[in-house]
């Protein structure tokens, strides 16, 4: 029974390879920009929950914005218990630059989720063209604003969004953090998510540039605001709303949060992968006998074929893996990791697919969508009714 299953798996490999939207190039970047005849007005929009460790190493890297329009930073802090406001405060004192507003808008009402609530207050107080949408973790490169509004205006886009490379330096980032962003690709192939009349729809929370009038058309973030993956529900709600999305990797945008421990690393995957599929039990099945098929077959098989004198199991066991290595070398490149832990993506998926079933196993304890003292239930609208979703 191995050979035609590990048939299947190459079978697999092959139309993610090809067919899948290249999901595996790294080279999608900032669309071709030229600067705006006029710079539209810009809010930065930072929602910040117990982030005064992080703030010293983001929150200046936005201050310092070399923006030729006019543009200003509002920190809604979300209940924090840290400091976090007064950390803000006291790096604008220091650093000066672009004006900053820190703001609290105080518990959020029932059917929010933290980050969206903070957002929601964020935007209210903000009357210009264009909202950028950035986490306190993340540091921008001085031109970074600038760059994201050229490309927006030159591309005709409502939302420009670029994933941040996150931070690669202990053992478990540099195992689990590339297969993150390549599995995430491989979910939204980012050139299927910029063409104009698909469906595919995504964007990366941590930098999120999107005109205040298809916020408006979208009702967002209002009509969002239960969404614990809200970067992804946002690009669906702008996209069709009618508006026009862009998503690729950044050069000068990057996560300075540590993950130093793989329990950190698990529970930023496992909180929110259950809600990736809709809380749904046969989803996860699904998605669980996928993984294996596409990631643990192909190393299993060759194992075994190698062993047993088997050529056919061997053959197809060993192309899928290759062609598995083949596609992920790009992202290595990317994060400028050693090309010879390519291999090792099998390994990586085990632990994607652990920490998955980990996440529908807190979910049903009551445990779900934990993040910074908080826990979100399923939207009503997805939670099962007589056995239908």
């Amino acid at each position: 029974m191995l050979l035609p299953i590990a048939v299947v798996s190459l079978l697999a490999w092959v139309w993610l390879t090809l067919f899948q939207g290249f999901f595996w190039r790294t080279d999608v970047r900032l669309p071709e920009r030229t600067a705006p005849r006029r710079w539209p007005s810009v809010a930065v929009v930072v929602p910040a929950r117990d982030e005064a460790e992080v703030l010293p190493a983001s929150l200046p890297s936005l201050l310092a914005q070399r923006y030729p329009g006019s543009a200003r930073v509002i920190l809604v802090d979300d209940n924090s218990g840290d400091g976090t406001a007064q950390v803000a405060a006291e790096l604008s004192r220091l650093h000066g630059g672009l004006p900053l507003t820190v703001a609290s808008p105080g518990e959020p009402e029932p059917g929010w989720t933290g980050k969206l609530w903070a957002v929601r207050h964020g935007v209210a107080l903000a009357d210009e063209e264009f909202v950028l949408l950035t986490d306190a973790d993340i540091a921008h490169g001085p031109d970074s604003l600038a760059q994201l509004v050229a490309a927006a205006d030159a591309s005709g886009r409502d939302l420009v969004s670029q994933m941040a490379r996150l931070r690669v330096e202990t053992g478990w980032e540099r195992l689990i953090v590339p297969a993150f962003v390549y599995f995430f690709g491989q979910l939204y192939p980012f050139r299927r998510v910029n063409r104009p009349g698909g469906r595919t729809a995504a964007s990366a929370g941590g930098c999120v540039l999107v005109r205040r009038d298809a916020l408006e058309r979208a009702g967002a973030p209002e009509s969002i605001r239960q969404a614990v993956i809200d970067d992804v529900a946002l690009a669906h709600a702008v996209k069709r709303s009618g508006g026009r999305i862009w998503l690729g990797l950044a050069d000068r945008v990057d996560s300075v949060r540590p993950y130093p421990r793989l329990s950190q690393l698990w529970r930023m995957v496992s909180r929110s992968a259950y809600a990736q599929l809709r809380h749904n039990p046969a989803v996860l099945a699904g998605s669980v006998l996928g993984l294996a098929l596409v990631y643990l077959v192909p190393p299993f098989a060759t194992a075994v074929g190698a062993a047993t004198g088997d050529p056919p199991v061997l053959g197809a066991g060993a192309a899928a893996w290759a062609l598995m290595t083949g596609t992920y070398l790009p992202m290595l490149r990317y994060y400028r990791q050693p090309l010879w832990t390519a291999p090792l993506l099998p390994f990586t998926a085990a632990l994607y697919l652990l920490m998955t079933v980990d996440s529908a196993v807190q979910h049903h304890r009551g445990r779900g969508a934990a993040w910074k003292g908080r826990t979100y239930p399923a939207p009503r609208e997805e939670r099962p009714s007589h056995g239908t979703t």
